[in-house]
């Protein structure tokens, strides 16, 4: 048996998230679709970030088992015309049979983009959120500089989180404009459920002067969903990288 790794590719907007779900299209269901018909065995991939319902990604990262001979190289080639359109793996590799892509030390990068226009884009509808109001970069970059580092975002994730723990490190928080797109690009150790959407939000309110940078420190502490920004809509949000520590470090 092989353990073979996928760095997949997706516009998300067709989907109804990564996850498996009854009757509805997913990433993963296509993935495995397409696996086991390649392979033809009975496929159940894992994958290492459950993006959303309309959120794109340019790697994630996916494993799965199988007794193929088929060269560990060659299966992005082999399976790229089983899947729809909207759906690329760009590398696959072989790992350790016991390698898991949410049980290492990671960091994740994530980007979302804002079309800050008079006017919608009809062509990037489905890749920006659009704001038509000015946004204070100024003020955005200094609201980001508060969230850099490890603290406590409970105040900035969905408040159906199901997990103990919602300390994170951001490593990394910047905002940069290039004529009407703004891109908030982060780095960090890991993500709660929603965490970038608010995130997001809360610069934008930061932007528009509904929020002062100052007051970032105070809806940390407040650990309130409530406290923090809103949660901006899946289309403008992209899973740019994950990177592998032990691996990133040889």
């Amino acid at each position: 048996m092989r353990r073979i790794r996928l760095r997949v590719a997706y516009d998300g907007t067709a989907y109804c998230g990564w996850q498996v779900q009854p009757e509805v299209p997913t990433i993963e269901g296509e993935l495995n679709q397409a696996i086991s018909r390649l392979t033809k065995e009975e496929i159940i991939v894992i994958g290492a970030s459950r993006t959303d319902a309309g959120v794109h990604a340019k790697g994630n990262v996916a494993v799965f088992d199988t007794e193929s001979t088929i060269p560990a190289d060659r299966f992005a080639y082999a399976l790229n015309p089983l899947l729809p359109e909207d759906i690329v793996v760009v590398a696959s590799d072989e790992v350790e049979a016991d390698w898991h892509p949410r049980h290492c030390d990671t960091e994740k990068t994530y980007e979302y983009k804002i079309l800050n226009s008079k006017f919608p884009d009809p062509m990037r509808r489905r890749d920006t959120y659009h704001v038509s109001f000015d946004l204070d970069l100024e003020k955005m970059r200094e609201a980001a500089g508060y969230l850099k580092g490890e603290h406590d975002f409970k105040s900035f994730c969905n408040v159906h989180t199901q997990v103990e723990d919602t300390v994170r490190t951001i490593y990394d928080l910047e905002v940069e404009k290039e004529e009407e797109l703004i891109t908030i690009r982060v780095r960090g150790n890991g993500f709660l459920y929603n965490m970038v959407r608010i995130l997001a939000g809360t610069l934008i309110g930061v932007g528009r002067g509904a929020i002062a940078p100052e007051q970032i420190p105070a809806i940390l502490e407040a650990k309130d969903r409530q406290a923090a920004g809103m949660t901006v809509p899946p289309q403008g949000l992209r899973l740019v990288k994950i990177d592998y520590l032990d691996e990133k470090s040889k």
